[in-house]
């Protein structure tokens, strides 16, 4: 078993309860070529920065279940979600211009076996594959960051 040792990002609940700090869940999209791991990146709506797919709990949905979706709304992804977390990472969603809620987010894999043309969310963010490091070296959260660097897609062969 690997423990994580990734540098934190500070919550801030200023204003705010502890209550008040929110779970979102998020895939790690990634395929395989020549051998070699591809993570898929998409870009945030508001800010363009280069982010993972993560959303809502939803409801009657496992928390795989849920990063899956998300991965199909915002980046197209058809596959086969992992019931495994990788990990948390903890950030701070923009709500509106004055507004930033506190967040963690568990991390899922998810394979991917194809992407659409036609999603949800297609025209409102770009995709990008990477190599696991340039894909962490892309994102902001040094918590996703880590968790990209040590992803092993050989632990989930049986996807």
């Amino acid at each position: 078993m690997t423990i994580m040792t990734s540098r934190q990002e500070p919550i801030s609940l200023a204003d705010m309860g502890k209550r008040d700090l929110r779970t979102q869940f998020a895939a790690l999209c990634y395929r395989m070529v020549k051998g070699k791991p591809e993570i898929l990146l998409i870009t945030s709506r508001r800010s363009g920065r280069w982010i993972v797919p993560k959303g809502w709990p939803a409801d009657g949905k496992t928390p795989s279940e849920s990063a899956l979706t998300e991965a199909w709304e915002e980046a197209g992804v058809i596959g086969k979600a992992h019931n495994v977390g990788l990990g948390l990472f903890s950030y701070h969603k923009q709500v509106d211009d004055q507004t930033d809620l506190p967040c963690v987010a568990m991390v899922y894999p998810v394979k991917v076996k194809s992407v659409a043309n036609k999603f949800p969310e297609a025209g409102m963010r770009k995709r990008k594959w990477l190599s696991p490091k340039k894909a962490a070296e892309r994102v902001n959260e040094p918590e996703l960051a880590d968790i990209i660097r040590r992803f092993d897609p050989g632990m989930f062969t049986r996807l």
